[in-house]
């Protein structure tokens, strides 16, 4: 099955939801296969890429977020492992292990158990290069946002909330991947 195949499933076609979905996961796409494109040397999947990028924020319409469309019932911060479990009643294992993984830069079951958060607890780290490239591309563009582009020092600094390790850690992609 296609990303825009589950999209089509959850999504209906005249959405505006649907719009800002496919034009955000696009913005994704595109930046991770420039990473695939300019880096051969890290043997990523760019068709695995492709799907993943398109998929990873499946699990929105799930969520409660007016600004942008959103009117369901969970937490915003819980799209990710709500789409991670769409994709696994597809059979689509590694897919659905991106969308669970690429909030912030990765959680581990300690920060969402200290913090008090909505999700699972569990480590929700990125763990393949594939998981890490989409999980980086996503933290340029905003949903909220759509015309806009962060440098990587703007996504550096939306990045404080999650910490010092999250900055670190997206500073360490940033290095490897431009």
């Amino acid at each position: 099955m296609e990303a825009l195949d589950i999209i089509q499933k959850y999504y209906p076609f005249d959405s505006a939801l649907r719009q800002l979905l496919l034009h955000h996961s696009r913005q994704v796409a595109l930046r991770a296969l420039d990473i695939a494109r300019r880096h051969p040397e890290l043997g990523l999947d760019a068709a695995f890429l492709e799907q993943a990028a398109m998929v990873h924020d499946v699990g929105i319409f799930l969520c409660n977020a007016p600004g942008i469309g959103c009117h369901g019932p969970a937490p915003y911060l819980m799209h990710g492992p709500l789409g991670a479990a769409l994709l696994r009643q597809e059979g689509l294992e590694s897919l659905a292990r991106v969308c669970e993984r690429h909030t912030g830069t990765g959680l581990t079951a300690l920060e969402i158990e200290r913090r008090g958060l909505p999700l699972p607890v569990a480590d929700l780290l990125p763990e393949t290069l594939e998981e890490q490239v989409v999980c980086y591309a996503d933290k340029f563009f905003s949903k909220s946002h759509p015309e806009r582009v962060r440098t990587v020092e703007q996504t550096a600094a939306s990045l404080e909330k999650f910490g010092p390790e999250g900055v670190a850690k997206f500073m360490g992609w940033a290095e490897r991947f431009e």
